[in-house]
């Protein structure tokens, strides 16, 4: 056969090959050697009429596609986000005095170096109810503990008349360390201030440990600044406040749903009296939904 009747045949098989619907020419033909599943290519068999010592190889590339139809994707097994079981009383204990070390020796941010003490918290590792402020103040960077200080002596009284004591709920704040107006008069007093953005977000990864270790049923931010800063909401505190929302952490999972209702700081409240009926509001909130009476007359 001369060279012309072999590119001719060529050709032709090739362009009935083309012809041919892809998918049923490779179903219909014979399994693949080991050699061409790994996409080395092989010579056609020769036609009987072929001369012999000559070879004839027909090589054509497959359709290809943007994207993988549905039914050739693999599988993907999902698997639910499901809760984590909450940790036992002791070690709720171990695991947050390992965490208050770990505050106790920190230094991320410039609130480390002015501190006298830091206050990781305090209370009832499983309370149900947990408050949480903004920063400690100057009585408690001397004593180390949280709500120590006039509007700690008044958030103790806030909850007694909810029916509770300060040993059954678990009180701590966004920042850990004292924040300063003036870092360089730590005996000053009236020198406190709120954490900033950046001195939250050192200590955020702290107090979300925290709320995922005690794992309480509800937390009450006192404050616009851990309002905010927990809610996520750039709403004002007015806004914020006479409604329950569920918390959302950035770094840590939750063992369970936890509930968040925004009210005043205990501070505020001391400089405006008129605001304690609207804070007893939010309270009364919190005491319905924990099946508690207050403090009876």
């Amino acid at each position: 056969m001369g060279q012309n009747s072999l590119r001719r045949l060529a050709k032709e098989l090739k362009s009935f090959l083309l012809e041919q619907d892809e998918d049923e020419f490779i179903t219909t033909a014979a399994p693949a050697t080991t050699q061409e599943a790994a996409g080395v290519s092989r010579p056609l068999k020769q036609p009987q009429s072929m001369a012999e010592g000559s070879t004839l190889t027909v090589n054509f590339r497959r359709a290809e596609t943007s994207e993988p139809s549905a039914a050739s994707q693999p599988v993907q097994t999902v698997v639910s986000n499901q809760e984590s079981t909450p940790m036992t009383t002791a070690q709720k204990l171990t695991a947050l005095a390992k965490l208050a070390d770990t505050i106790k020796n920190c230094s991320r941010c410039p609130l480390g170096a002015t501190r006298l003490n830091a206050v990781p918290g305090e209370g009832n590792v499983d309370a149900e109810l947990m408050f949480v402020g903004e920063g400690p103040g100057y009585d408690e960077d001397r004593q180390g503990r949280p709500f120590v200080g006039r509007a700690g002596q008044l958030l103790d009284k806030m909850i007694i008349a909810m029916g509770l004591t300060r040993e059954q709920v678990f009180i701590a704040n966004i920042a850990k360390c004292h924040p300063m107006t003036d870092p360089l008069h730590p005996d000053k007093h009236g020198n406190d201030r709120a954490p900033n953005a950046g001195e939250i977000a050192c200590c955020r990864k702290f107090l979300e440990q925290q709320i995922a270790i005690i794992c309480p049923k509800y937390i009450v931010a006192l404050g616009g600044v851990s309002a905010k800063a927990l809610i996520s909401d750039a709403k004002s505190l007015g806004a914020l406040r006479g409604q329950f929302y569920n918390l959302n952490l950035d770094n840590v999972k939750l063992p369970r749903p936890v509930k968040i209702l925004a009210t005043f700081h205990p501070a505020a409240l001391l400089r405006n009296p008129n605001w304690k009926k609207d804070a007893w509001k939010d309270l009364q909130m919190v005491m319905a939904e924990l099946g508690l009476k207050g403090l009876s007359k």
